[in-house]
């Protein structure tokens, strides 16, 4: 009886190796010219020997009739929130440095303490709330990053309304 279970704990486990390295292998990513990964809408390309994906790095953001383009993350986090996109959120002043929204579904965290927020970085704190962050500043917090947007202006110290759209 103790081989038999054996025998089972062995396949079971292999099975497992198998099923990583094939999730592995077809989730490889193509890097950017700065080495950073990024996620977004998948197109696999069947010419190539092996199949490659290539991933739209980029959302957009419009806020006043403004739009501004924000880089995603690769990460787990912002392929979710990309999948959930079109939305547009009424979101909420906070500490003069950032517009919140709590939705209402979780997404997948990988938070840390990232010591410093920048301008721009769009982050997930717990696992279900979307903060854009307009000033930088150090803090002690836990985020998940989901993304950048490059030159975003202060937002001011009302609630605003911001579109997410895929491009």
């Amino acid at each position: 009886m103790k081989k038999i279970i054996t025998i089972c704990i062995l396949i079971a486990c292999i099975f497992g190796i198998g099923i990583f390295i094939w999730r592995s292998n077809f989730y490889k990513l193509e890097r950017s010219n700065t080495g950073s990964e990024y996620v977004g809408n998948v197109n696999i390309e069947s010419n190539s020997t092996e199949s490659e994906i290539k991933m739209d790095s980029s959302i957009n953001l419009t806020i006043n009739e403004k739009t501004y383009t924000a880089v995603l993350e690769n990460n787990e986090t912002a392929q979710s929130f990309f999948d959930m996109l079109p939305q547009e959120y009424n979101m909420k002043e906070l500490n003069g440095n950032e517009k919140y929204i709590y939705l209402d579904s979780s997404l997948p965290t990988n938070s840390y303490s990232p010591n410093h927020i920048e301008k721009g970085d769009i982050m997930l704190y717990g696992d279900n709330c979307i903060v854009v962050f307009y000033k930088s500043f150090d803090t002690s917090y836990s985020y998940t990053k989901i993304g950048h947007v490059e030159d975003l202006p202060d937002l001011g110290s009302e609630d605003i309304t911001i579109k997410f759209e895929k491009r």
